[in-house]
């Protein structure tokens, strides 16, 4: 009977560690904010990739906002700082984190639908992952 249970024990490990290997990602510390009366909102997080290989997140949905975006601040000519959209996404190597954050890269949601709940859902694409989707809590006070 131990046999057995060692048997089947190993058998799952087998199976399970193809996943941890290619692990894919997961999304941490997430947090969005929408300012009363404001048209426009944030989300942000640490995107985690737990794969052997290199990934990049390339876009992001919600139905919260008519348009969604990658974007990033850069600092201008005159030392002000800018938002813009970076169309080639956001780099995760592998085995590593991308922290999403106030003041750099971020998830932005512009056209607000309508008033925004306690939390979002935003689907996340990435090259290698593909889509996740996760729900994020709006926390206006972070």
């Amino acid at each position: 009977m131990k046999s057995f249970r060692s048997a089947l024990a190993a058998i799952a490990f087998a199976l399970a560690t193809p996943a941890l290997a290619d692990g894919g990602v997961t999304i941490t510390d997430a947090y969005a904010r929408f300012m009363p009366g404001s048209k426009a909102g944030a989300a942000f997080f640490v995107i985690e990739n737990h794969g052997t290989a290199d990934d990049r997140l390339v876009g992001a949905a919600s139905d919260v906002a008519m348009k969604v975006e990658l974007h990033t601040h850069v600092q201008g000519a005159d030392g002000s700082m800018q938002m813009m959209p970076v169309e080639v996404g956001f780099p995760v190597p592998a085995g590593g984190t991308h922290a999403l954050e106030r003041g750099g890269d971020h998830v932005m949601f512009m056209g607000l639908k309508g008033e925004v709940g306690e939390t979002v859902t935003v689907t996340l694409s990435f090259e290698q992952a593909g889509d996740v989707t996760v729900e994020i809590p709006v926390d206006n006070a972070r």
